[in-house]
């Protein structure tokens, strides 16, 4: 498997993963992979859109995966297996809250 990598690469690598393992649970599914100000060279923040709902919310922190640590374990089976759980999780719930604001035809 591979693994390191730059930070762009790793962000382009990780905003990747994120939307296909999102979209295995909801094809609407979309990702915000934050790389910017602060974060820059340092970690991503990781958050799920599903319509107009995000999950995390935005008043809350989002997923934060340090770049260290995905460049070192994005080749690694296990490592890549529990963060598309923690993805799909969270378009999971964000199903199920719209699923709750729908109403009936």
């Amino acid at each position: 498997m591979f693994s390191g990598g730059d930070y762009a690469e790793v962000g382009r690598w990780l905003n990747n993963f994120v939307v296909s393992h999102g979209k295995r649970e909801d094809p609407r599914a979309e990702a915000i992979v934050d790389a910017e100000g602060p974060r820059t060279g340092q970690s991503y923040g990781i958050r799920m859109v599903l319509g107009e709902r995000v999950m995390p919310p935005l008043d809350r922190p989002s997923l934060e995966l340090t770049y260290a640590e995905a460049a070192k374990e994005r080749g690694g089976l296990a490592w890549c297996e529990t963060w598309a759980e923690r993805v799909r999780a969270l378009v999971r719930e964000l199903r199920r809250a719209d699923r709750g604001v729908q109403t009936p035809a």
